[in-house]
C-alpha cells in the first residue's frame, strides 16, 4: 500500500526534558515511527519538543502574552497526520502532555458551520516509552482524549516500550529496537497513512449547517 504522497506528519515530544544534547527515549520511539511512515510516502515535517516553549495552562487556544501553543497549534494543524509521544510517569502520561491535551480542549468550540472541529478529518497516534508499567493506560487516556478533541485514531495506534519495573534501562539505550516494537509501528504507519489518506479525500461531512 502506498499512501497519497500529499500525506504529511508531525510530532510532539513531551517528555518532561528540555533540549540541550541529551538524547530523548521519546524522541527514539517517534523515529521509529518517523522510519516507518517514510516507507508510505508520509514525511514528518518536524518534532516539536514541547518542554522548549512556553505553553501556557488553560483551556482556550491562546492564553494570552507569553504563550507558544498558539504558533504550535497552527503547526500541528497544518499536517494530516499527528504523532503524540510522551513518557509514562507514575503510571499516567507526563503533565506536559496532559497539558497539551488540555489546550486542544479548545477544539469544541472552535467548528464550521458544520459543526467539524479543526482537527476533524486528521488521524493521531501514540509513542510511548517508560520504565514502568502504564502504556496501555496512557493510549487509553490518549485515544478518549485526542477522540474528544476531533482526531481520528486508526487501529493498532500505538508503539511503545516499557522497560523492567524500577530498572536503569530506557529505550534510549537498547543497541536495537526489538521486533515486536518493530512490527507495532510498522503497522501503526500503514494504519495512520492509510485513514489519513482515505480522510483528506473524502472529508467527514459533519452535522450540515
Amino acid at each position: 500500500m502506498s499512501a497519497s504522497k500529499s500525506l504529511s506528519a508531525i510530532a510532539i515530544n513531551c517528555s518532561l526534558k528540555k533540549s540541550g544534547g541529551e538524547k530523548s527515549s521519546t524522541d527514539v520511539m517517534i523515529g521509529v515511527l518517523q522510519k516507518h511512515l517514510a516507507s508510505y510516502d508520509v514525511p514528518v515535517a518536524e518534532t516539536i519538543r514541547i518542554a522548549d516553549f512556553n505553553v501556557l495552562p488553560g483551556v482556550t487556544s491562546d492564553e494570552g502574552e507569553g504563550d507558544d501553543w498558539p504558533v504550535i497549534r497552527e503547526k500541528i494543524l497544518a499536517h494530516d497526520i499527528l504523532i503524540f509521544g510522551g513518557p509514562v510517569w507514575m503510571g499516567q502520561l507526563g503533565s506536559i502532555g496532559k497539558r497539551v491535551l488540555e489546550r486542544m480542549d479548545a477544539f469544541l468550540s472552535e467548528t464550521d458551520d458544520c459543526g467539524r472541529m479543526p482537527s476533524f478529518g486528521k488521524v493521531a497516534v501514540a509513542a510511548i516509552v517508560g520504565n514502568e508499567d502504564g502504556a496501555h493506560w496512557l493510549s487509553a487516556q490518549l485515544y478518549q482524549s485526542l477522540s474528544d478533541t476531533g482526531w481520528s485514531i486508526p487501529p493498532s495506534a500505538a508503539s511503545y516500550w516499557v522497560g523492567e519495573a524500577l530498572g536503569s534501562t530506557d529505550f534510549k539505550d537498547l543497541d536495537e529496537t526489538p521486533d515486536k516494537v518493530t512490527q507495532t509501528a510498522k503497522m501503526e504507519a500503514s494504519n495512520a497513512a492509510h485513514l489519513a489518506g482515505l480522510l483528506k479525500a473524502d472529508p467527514y461531512p459533519g452535522t450540515g449547517s
